[in-house]
């Protein structure tokens, strides 16, 4: 077991495959001779944990697939049906040592409040114990001497005592498996210096002795409750982008039979070949084909693009979209768990799952840690019994040497940085969601933007036409503000921000897809497409990058509105500080080839790709990754969600999709697209900073330590010298805000 992993525990049988209802709520076929197991497997915590659970289920010759994923702790395995048994899939993961459980998305989220709820309980514990017994150890070393000293180390045993068995719960528990297994990992010298400093601390109270460290026991658990707490936090915020897709999907649709009767039918029991009814603002419950209608459908979470797309008969339409406009009969091609909005839900987990591998700095450094420790203090145990016969001065010296060595410098290495790091980027309008990102933000090579929402605004803003006649402007509101489209919705708010006073129209109808007609005064309005308005092909100030609207009277054309997505003020500037940093800035989007390519020769992009799907965005992606790059991905839309979690580290603006935001490892806010570049220098700070908060602790090690052995540091010193070492780590972490300044510079 690695040294960040605690070990946790195994199902109980009666609760496990052989409990009520056995192993069936578990287990569907997915397609024939094809069956798929999901379990949650809550003790799931790092890369190395992944790695042996699913090396352990792909040792079947059936297993056709084994994924784990670190955010969702859950367990996806699919084989050969009838070639291999799930119980003997679920006793695997449970003979690794860890407790497995039926997935259901309610029990998932039981489970990660319940764990959260006794986190911040035992972090709030810890806290409040620590704060008084530091209160009551100033006055001993202030030199309290006989029955005072004695008093306040009594006091302090009754403080420390309940704290530390509740506060040091986690790491007891995780200390306790992972011996019983025949591994160490870094809870076990916690939980030995916790232990023995507390023991020792009551044995010299009740001896009437002169030091006593109940302070420095439980000041160490609060510390590392922290760290544990801000782990837990940033899985929960990793999960809220899954559950976002998963809302995006319809309950269900109305269903027409063969004798046309109908009736409302879950989604999960709609079924390929079905006719279903879609109502105008409803959302499709599944893929398939339009057979009657027209429309307007809102794709963006497939597209990033915020302008809806007109469907009519023929049309293919998916999952999670928004009929607009007009009703729609669909027949259904694809249900459930096969739609394109569960592939991009399977993408996200996936990609969750390859980052959930990222094996940190400090994780690597605490592999060896934990055994080294442990040797240290047993040969210095073993040496000083041989040397002075005397097991007394043995076990002080052994004790001196686990609290000097405890890893709450090494603890804090990251940690400490990592909540400086993230106070400096919260006051520049940056919001850091993982822990881990600095240090991924830190590494990259490559940058990979999308255009809509990102290095655009993301809005189309309306092109004043030029000497347009109050009354045509008049006649365009009145239509305008009866439709929901959006450019609709821009035309009629500028025009109503100029005192333009809407025409009353006798009659409005909206035809789908084409735009609205309204009869005035014997006259027919028409506000919509080109064609719609019987505008020549060829007719007009006709720019392919930009969306338009046309006016007409009895269908000849009056006015064109044309309407643009600006890119942002610093854009260019942002792309020409990575470009000379040797990052090859592209540009990824769903839009159309002609204004994808007009922005990027705006910015001085070389290269972009358009008309790209979620799919298309995260396998181009996975294959940068798997090249051996390091992509810096940077997006909005719910269509780049599944992109945003396979890329190496990921950010997206606050005005983007929430799934876009909760995708994402560090969220901006603001016009500006500076604070990509501010977030990227700051992790190469941050990056610098961790590396000497190593330094730091490794030099303290190396001086500490055999003053510990050779007997010259009391536990007492060596706890002072313990807490002097954390200090020392978090004073040089906030040197991160004086550096801030000069690293926001472009």
């Amino acid at each position: 077991m690695p040294a960040c992993c605690p070990e946790p525990l195994i199902l109980p049988p009666d609760e496990g495959a052989s409990g009520a209802g056995g192993l069936d709520r578990w287990v569907r076929e997915v397609e024939p001779g094809r069956s798929r197991l999901e379990a949650l497997v809550p003790g799931v915590h790092c890369a190395a944990c992944i790695t042996r659970i699913e090396d352990s289920l792909r040792a079947f010759p059936a297993v056709i697939s084994a994924r784990v994923n670190l955010s969702t702790r859950r367990v996806v395995v699919e084989w050969l049906s009838g070639k291999a048994a799930p119980e003997d899939l679920v006793a695997a993961i449970a003979s690794l040592g860890y407790e497995v459980r039926p997935w259901l998305p309610a029990a998932e989220a039981d489970a990660q409040r319940s764990e959260g709820r006794a986190l911040l309980t035992a972090l709030a514990v810890a806290g409040f114990a620590a704060a008084n017994i530091m209160l009551l150890s100033v006055s001993v070393w202030s030199g309290a001497e006989g029955a005072t000293r004695d008093l306040f180390h009594w006091i302090s045993a009754l403080i420390a005592l309940p704290a530390v068995a509740f506060a040091g719960r986690p790491f007891f528990a995780s200390a306790s498996r992972a011996l019983s297994r025949g591994h160490l990992n870094m809870d076990v010298p916690i939980s030995l210096a916790v232990i023995l400093a507390t023991a020792m601390s009551l044995y010299e109270t009740m001896q009437s002795g002169a030091d006593a460290y109940f302070d420095a026991a439980v000041t160490l658990l609060f510390f590392l409750l922290v760290g544990r707490y801000l782990d837990h936090m940033m899985r929960a915020r990793a999960r809220s982008a899954v559950t976002g897709l998963l809302a995006l999907n319809a309950t269900g649709a109305t269903v027409i039979d063969a004798l046309g009767a109908r009736s409302f039918v879950p989604a999960g029991q709609l079924r390929p070949g079905m006719e279903i009814l879609i109502a105008a603002g409803e959302r499709i419950a599944a893929d398939g084909a339009v057979v009657d209608g027209t429309s307007d459908v809102d794709r963006a979470a497939l597209t990033g693009e915020p302008l809806p797309e007109v469907v009519k008969p023929g049309s293919d339409v998916h999952a999670g979209t928004l009929n607009l406009s007009g009703p729609l009969k669909v027949r259904v091609g694809a249900a459930g768990d096969d739609t394109l909005m569960a592939d991009i839900v399977r993408m996200m987990e996936a990609a969750e799952a390859g980052r959930g591998r990222y094996v940190t700095l400090a994780e690597r450094m605490a592999r060896a840690y934990a055994p080294s420790v442990h040797i240290l203090a047993g040969l210095t145990f073993l040496g000083w019994l041989l040397i002075t016969g005397d097991g007394h001065a043995a076990v002080l010296a052994a004790i001196s040497v686990l609290i000097i060595t405890c890893p709450c410098a090494l603890g804090l290495a990251v940690p400490a940085v990592q909540v400086v790091a993230s106070g400096v980027l919260f006051r520049r309008g940056i919001l850091l969601k993982d822990g881990t990102a600095l240090e991924r933000l830190a590494g990259i090579d490559r940058v990979v933007f999308d255009k809509t929402g990102t290095l655009t605004r993301g809005t189309p803003s309306l092109i004043p036409p030029v000497a347009a006649a109050t009354r045509d402007l008049e006649l365009a509101l009145g239509l305008a503000q009866r439709s929901r489209h959006v450019l609709a919705r821009k035309l009629a708010a500028w025009a109503t921000g100029r005192g333009i006073v809407a025409a009353a129209f006798d009659s409005v109808d909206e035809r789908p897809g084409e735009g609205l007609e309204g009869k005035i005064q014997g006259a027919r309005i028409r506000l919509g497409s080109r064609a719609f308005c019987g505008v020549d092909a060829d007719a007009g100030d006709d720019d392919s990058e930009r969306s338009e609207v046309w006016l007409a009277r009895d269908r000849k054309p009056i006015l064109r509105f044309a309407f643009a997505d600006e890119a942002r003020n610093d854009a260019a500037a942002v792309v020409a500080i990575f470009a000379d940093a040797g990052m090859q800035p592209e540009i990824m989007s769903g839009d159309r080839e002609a204004p994808v390519a007009a922005l990027a020769a705006r910015l001085g992009i070389k290269a972009f790709r358009s008309g790209w799907l979620p799919a298309a965005k995260a396998t181009y992606v996975e294959a940068l990754e798997e090249g051996g790059h390091h992509v810096l991905m940077v997006g909005d839309g719910i269509n780049d969600a599944p992109a945003l979690g396979a890329a190496h580290v990921s950010m997206a603006p606050a005005s983007g999709a929430d799934i876009g935001q909760a995708a994402a490892d560090l969220v901006f806010t603001g016009e500006n697209l500076s604070p990509v570049v501010l977030a990227w220098r700051l992790a190469k700070a941050a990056e610098r900073v961790i590396r000497q908060n190593f330094g730091l602790a490794i030099a303290y090690n190396l001086v500490a330590v055999p003053i510990a052995i050779s007997g010259h540091a009391s536990p007492l010193i060596a706890a002072i010298a313990m807490s002097s070492s954390s200090l020392l780590v978090t004073a040089n972490a906030l040197r991160l805000r004086l550096l801030a300044p000069r690293e926001a510079r472009p």
